[in-house]
């Protein structure tokens, strides 16, 4: 028999504590923006900025991404640069703080004078600052998010989708747990905001009527999960669907299994990068010898970039290259999902000419076939900015060399609404073909 799991609330959250949301700054009304112009461009450099959450109650998961985009731009100048300027890659913390992004946003276009936008982390938090970077004239690139608002060509023509939005992803495992799981009682897990709605508007589409319990949570009260998953349990749930972040489903996890209670994780891919929660279960139940490979084996996941243990895939090995030069820490897939955004960046940089301009930078982007190093497609033409187009389904199976992911569906893509999830077609090329650096 397992020993009961305690988990320390108090501690938790101290360390999940989120700070008030707020509004985003007023933006005077008047004409577009000129985009022919090269704010953030020198002879010898080329000025991005980001907001990550390198502390606040996502830096628990999220902090990886810009460790990985650092360690690509270290790389890319090492090489020469792109048409020979080095990346500047900015990095301001916003605590996952929507009010703090406001601040730190308007810091790294007005103060710092970026050229453009990089990978901005989050629903509630870069949903403030959308509307500034569009007024302002700054290319919004590739937000780290799945919200649907990234792909808004006419109210927000300089941003562009990167991440698989919520509702295509979750319909895609729906529909694999709906022919695959067909007898399950299913109950939801999800965040109170966009990836709570959004996914649930894809998962209902195949799951509704399969549906037990339902229950969100709060990223300002950890101490509330074990009385969710206790709810769950009560309604005799035996397959959760969790659209979370890492932190929260590494609780959900935890307890359940404190409550001696083992239904069948099902983790969307914001929240089951499997070396992160192996960290945060032995961080939150405070216990170094907690047998974590047993707690995760069998979740099922979904994904669209290659995975750190994808070892013959020549990306993976690109980047586990990478790392070991210019990283640090474990290369996660939360690593990698930062460095695909960075070389992807560098390509369309590259693509935008000798002399960059805004308006160059943003027709690049249009024009691109982008050909990887994403799993799926990838759309950012001028009519659709939704980034990476579906996922595949893989299951975590414990083992002695930290365990493995086993692909249980091959990539397949979908629409929002209800069009047919059909199989990807997508050729890739290899790094060495992906001209993104001199």
């Amino acid at each position: 028999m397992r020993k009961p799991i305690a988990v320390a609330a108090g501690a938790l959250a101290l360390s999940l504590l989120a700070t008030s949301c707020g509004g985003a700054g007023e933006v005077e009304e008047g004409a577009g923006a000129d985009l022919d112009v090269s704010v953030g461009v020198t002879d010898d450099t080329v000025t991005i900025g980001t907001h990550q959450p390198l502390t606040g109650p996502a830096s628990a998961g999220y902090l990886a991404i810009s460790q990985g985009a650092s360690a690509v731009f270290e790389y890319i100048n090492a090489q020469g640069g792109v048409h020979g300027r080095t990346i500047e890659y900015l990095v301001k913390d916003d605590v996952y703080d929507p009010t703090k992004t406001v601040e730190v946003t308007q810091e790294l276009v007005e103060g710092e004078e970026i050229f453009a936008m990089l990978g901005g982390l989050g629903t509630p938090t870069h949903s403030k600052v959308i509307q500034y970077l569009n007024d302002k004239g700054v290319p919004d690139l590739f937000p780290s998010s799945g919200a649907l608002m990234w792909n808004d060509p006419e109210q927000y023509p300089l941003t562009y989708g990167y991440q698989v939005d919520y509702t295509k992803e979750a319909k895609v495992l729906a529909e694999y747990i709906a022919e695959n799981l067909p007898d399950a009682k299913v109950g939801y897990y999800y965040q109170n905001d966009d990836v709570g709605t959004d996914s649930i508007a894809g998962l209902d589409q195949y799951l509704a009527d399969a549906v037990v319990a339902d229950q969100s949570y709060e990223s300002t009260a950890p101490e509330a999960v074990g009385g969710q998953i206790s709810a769950l349990k009560e309604a005799g749930a035996d397959l959760i669907v969790c659209a979370c972040i890492p932190a929260f489903a590494a609780l959900g996890i935890l307890n359940a299994a404190g409550q001696g209670y083992h239904p069948q994780w099902v983790i969307s891919s914001i929240g089951s990068d499997t070396p992160t929660l192996r960290g945060l279960l032995k961080e939150y139940a405070e216990d170094d010898e907690l047998p974590v490979d047993q707690i995760l084996d069998g979740i099922i996941t979904s994904g669209y970039l290659p995975q750190a243990n994808m070892t013959d895939d020549p990306w993976t090995q690109f980047f586990t290259e990478i790392h070991e030069e210019y990283g640090e820490g474990e290369l996660t897939n939360t690593r990698i999902y930062g460095m695909v955004q960075a070389v992807m960046f560098a390509r369309a940089l590259k693509a935008a000419g000798e002399n960059p301009t805004r308006q160059s930078l943003v027709d690049a982007v249009e024009a691109m076939d982008w050909n990887g190093p994403g799993l799926v497609p990838f759309a950012s033409s001028a009519d659709d900015h939704g980034g990476h187009a579906g996922v595949l389904v893989q299951q975590y199976k414990a083992g002695e060399d930290g365990g493995t992911l086993e692909r249980l569906q091959e990539p397949r893509v979908t629409d929002r609404e209800g069009g047919e999830i059909v199989p990807a077609e997508h050729e890739r090329l290899t790094p060495e073909e992906y001209d993104f650096h001199d």
